[in-house]
């Protein structure tokens, strides 16, 4: 399946009650789409506050965002928890609203052993038919999905197609060298997707795309002409937001960058608490979104 380069963790719009804001969610479905070039879309995934939409909350994401994409684009639904038997649950809702595909997560929390990582992972991969990306982001859950499980659950799992990797370049190049023909690897950190992209990578699953989805969509086009030293330098303007959207917790940064933009999206859902006024003046003072305050 081709999700594209490009794949956009979307945000969850939220109203001032802190509920799903629906009208909201639709622009900004054809905002990532129109405006921003993304290739698919990733709808409850970490990035869209997960940890806190319920089962029936991300039900109706999943089949409200296959609504309005209408096939434009890929939808990748977020279905992993540090549960099994929950994430085999909500994988099978997602399948049954009409994704193209899942992301799981590794467990967090309760650190499994990598004989556990991989039992988890094969029990969801046989519970349904849709394609799975693997997520591994150790800064969250405090468990590595080694390169050598990943490579064994591409290799016996066959609806496993891929992963979202935040490991360091050594193991995303492993992974790369070692798996299956066919296999995909995502990085799921911004600032390393044109180093992983040099070593063999798909290309990005990314949070700054809201903001800078043309940009990173033209560093991945001239890196695929063979215009290095032109993806170079798109990176290299681009490291500010990279570093500033990262530098609070995320989608903190992200969703005030998208009010600056004039894309108002709403604010976080506890534990995570709303932005400050310092923090707005951070964010304010990134050079990309600068120039759009002018």
């Amino acid at each position: 399946m081709n999700f594209g380069r490009l794949i956009t963790a979307m945000v969850t719009p939220f109203d001032h009650n802190g509920d799903i804001d629906w009208a909201t969610t639709e622009r900004l479905i054809n905002y990532l789409i129109d405006d921003q070039k993304t290739d698919s879309i990733v709808v409850a995934g970490t990035t869209g506050e997960s940890p806190t939409l319920s089962n029936s909350e991300k039900e109706q994401l999943f089949k409200y965002v296959v609504e309005k994409v209408a096939g434009r684009v890929k939808v990748i639904a977020g279905t992993g928890t540090n549960n099994t038997r929950s994430t085999i649950e909500l994988s099978q809702i997602a399948e049954n609203c009409g994704v193209d595909a899942l992301l799981v997560v590794t467990p967090y929390y309760n650190r499994p052993t990598q004989d556990g990582l991989f039992l988890h992972y094969k029990a969801v991969a046989s519970s349904v038919k849709l394609p799975i990306l693997l997520y591994n982001v150790e800064g969250r859950t405090a468990v590595n999905l080694t390169a050598e499980t990943t490579i064994k659950l591409a290799q016996e799992c066959p609806n496993i197609i891929g992963t979202k990797e935040c490991a360091n370049l050594q193991q995303v190049a492993t992974i790369i060298e070692n798996s299956p023909e066919g296999f995909l690897v995502y990085s799921g950190d911004d600032i390393a997707a044109l180093p992983a992209m040099a070593v063999g990578a798909d290309g990005l699953i990314s949070v700054v795309s809201h903001i800078v989805g043309k940009e990173l969509k033209a560093m991945i086009q001239a890196f695929e002409a063979g215009n290095v030293k032109e993806a170079a330098q798109i990176h290299r303007s681009l490291l500010p937001i990279f570093k500033g959207l990262f530098a609070i917790q995320s989608p903190i940064p992200v969703k005030y960058a998208l009010e600056c933009v004039a894309f108002p999206v709403g604010d976080v859902r506890l534990p995570l608490a709303p932005i400050t006024e310092e923090q707005k003046q951070f964010v304010k003072q990134i050079p990309f979104i600068t120039a759009k305050l002018k």
